[in-house]
């Protein structure tokens, strides 16, 4: 009975491992069913990072008037191109204000005088005859000035004096002795009013000579001579201003007259052009607001203008990523409103200063449309990818197959249908793949797209393997 056993229980032994090596194999395919894989390959990774924003033109303007009145003439119509400067509407010269009109008579009269300046003589023979009037009215002064310290009069001229003076004492001396005659009469006294009269004539005779006298033989008066120096100052100074003034006129008009004669019909001009609206910038007129016979007033709109030559779209980049952003980088553009179809473009701008929004500090890079149609209108939504790396023949890894755990990025390998965890360091990243720096990967590695909830710590932000930095 014992020999019967034993036989059994083998068999019964060998029959439960069979059906747990059989249950075992099942699940296990069963497991490695449910997993996605797909091998590591090296290959081409395009970097980018995307971004959308607003098409705008190159540059756009509105145009407004100047004056008031009522438009005669209205040149352009939407979608013609224009120039700088080319005259887009005028205002009827009837309706006009009045300083406008007076501004047509002044410029008459400013441009005669800068004719004047160029072609005539006549300033500088004006200046040439004011210096050598001068130079005489100078020599004159300095003539007088001598003058003035010399002796009034020749000794010849003083002792004529000195004999009149006699004469003169010699008269008064008998006037004095014939009124004494009648000096006790009555006042009414003819004899005594004749004598009288004859005395104080001779007594005023020998005062006027010695006053002469005096004056003759006297020095220099102070203020004659004060005021002869004061005359050599004058003329010396208008002398300085003649020459001054014929210095600038010998060679002909003064540059600086000219110039201000010119600036004079400038000013002039750019009153009489508030009559006419001019474009500021080339480009396209896009929209026009006023027709012949409208009133407008200063300020009033009437056209806008815009440079289409060029379309923009400003964009904003986060921080993290705006120094891998360089000028002249390539880009890649879609439009919600243009369906199956890319433009390409290149970085213009990139803004040296950042603007935090809600703790999020953005750049914005200017990307210029190299390629463009008639379909692109500026105000269009862009989606903008822009290309900051090109690596060639690198290992490159699924983005939906990195995991974050505990800080660092994972990734799960298949091997012999068990899961087994690797540590990697990431380097740029695409749209759908991202290249492996570091890690104990090699090319063919069946990485695991979808391993199962329990055998990770699901990362915060729903799996991003890329959110906080690399």
């Amino acid at each position: 009975m014992k020999k019967l056993i034993l036989p059994i229980l083998i068999v019964l032994a060998l029959a439960a491992g069979a059906f747990f090596y059989f249950n075992y194999q099942n699940a296990q395919a069963q497991t490695q069913s449910t997993y996605q894989t797909e091998k590591l390959v090296k290959g081409d990774l395009t970097a980018t990072v995307g971004a959308t924003g607003t098409v705008r033109t190159n540059q756009t303007t509105s145009v407004n008037w100047l004056a008031s009145g009522r438009i005669g003439k209205v040149l352009v119509k939407e979608g013609d191109k224009v120039t700088v400067n080319q005259v887009l509407a005028e205002l009827d010269p009837t309706t006009l204000p009045q300083n406008l009109i007076l501004a047509r008579s002044d410029l008459v009269t400013a441009q005669r005088n800068l004719d004047n300046l160029k072609n005539s003589g006549t300033a500088r023979a004006q200046a040439q005859e004011t210096l050598a009037k001068a130079k005489q009215a100078l020599k004159d002064a300095q003539d007088n000035r001598f003058r003035k310290n010399l002796a009034r009069v020749t000794q010849p001229t003083i002792d004529q004096k000195n004999a009149d003076m006699v004469i003169a004492q010699d008269s008064l001396k008998t006037a004095k002795e014939n009124y004494a005659k009648f000096e006790n009469r009555a006042e009414n006294d003819v004899q005594r009013a004749n004598a009288f009269s004859r005395l104080a004539q001779a007594q005023q005779k020998v005062d006027q000579i010695q006053y002469d006298l005096n004056y003759l033989n006297g020095g220099p008066d102070v203020n004659e001579v004060a005021q002869a120096d004061a005359a050599i100052l004058v003329a010396q100074a208008q002398l300085a201003d003649a020459q001054r003034e014929w210095d600038r006129l010998q060679n002909g008009a003064d540059p600086q007259d000219l110039a201000a004669a010119q600036a004079r019909i400038d000013s002039i001009q750019a009153t009489l052009s508030q009559t006419q609206i001019k474009a500021p910038i080339s480009g396209t007129v896009t929209d026009v607001k006023s027709m012949v016979g409208d009133q407008v007033n200063a300020g009033t709109v009437s056209f806008r203008i815009d440079d289409i030559s060029r379309l923009l779209v400003d964009v904003p980049v986060a921080e993290v990523d705006i120094n891998r952003i360089k000028v002249a980088q390539p880009a890649k553009l879609t439009f919600d409103a243009i369906t199956g179809k890319e433009y390409l473009g290149k970085v213009f701008d990139i803004s040296a200063f950042g603007t935090s929004t809600a703790g999020v500090v953005n750049f914005i890079v200017t990307v210029e449309l190299t390629t463009m149609d008639d379909l692109v209108r500026a105000g269009m939504t862009a989606a903008v990818n822009l290309t900051v790396e090109q690596l060639s023949n690198v290992l490159v890894v699924p983005n939906r197959a990195v995991r974050l755990q505990n800080g660092k990025r994972i990734i799960y390998l298949l091997e012999a249908g068990q899961l087994r965890t690797v540590e990697i360091t990431l380097g740029a990243s695409a749209d759908t793949t991202t290249q492996i720096l570091r890690g104990d990967v090699k090319e063919g590695d069946e990485v695991v797209l979808n391993p199962p909830a329990a055998a990770f710590t699901p990362p915060t932000g729903g799996g991003n393997p890329f959110g906080g930095g690399r």
